[in-house]
């Protein structure tokens, strides 16, 4: 059943060179393998994204993958450090300050890759 299999998002991509250069070179991901449906990128405790190629962009504007990090401000100032560009968020029940924001015992930021996909990093304390 189900309930014993890994998952791991799909993620659309019009340019998959620009795409693997990101989760690669800027995310520090690793390359599984690649075929004419995408690319496998592997991140951490064996999990992987998949990015197919698509003739148009989505428009998602909700979090398509989201990776679970020991220390959020830490990760957001190596991600920064790499050129990755924090979104700021201000509505009702969520606010970030300096791209993070504070959600009770749960912290998060959010950044786009090259394709406009929303990805979030995040945190319990």
């Amino acid at each position: 059943m189900l309930s014993t299999a890994p998952v791991h998002p799909t993620i659309p991509v019009v340019d998959l060179e620009r795409a693997k250069a990101f989760y690669i070179g800027k995310l520090g991901l690793k390359l599984v393998s690649e075929n004419p449906g995408g690319a496998v990128i592997e991140a951490g405790s064996g999990s992987t994204l998949l990015l197919f190629p698509r003739a148009e962009a989505t428009k998602a504007v909700h979090t398509v993958a989201g990776f679970y990090v020991a220390d959020v401000g830490a990760e957001v100032a190596e991600l920064r450090a790499k050129g990755v560009v924090f979104e700021d968020i201000d509505m009702p029940g969520l606010k970030t300050e300096n791209g993070i924001a504070h959600l009770g015992p749960f912290t998060a930021a959010w950044f786009k890759d090259t394709e406009g996909n929303v990805l979030g990093i995040g945190d319990f304390r």
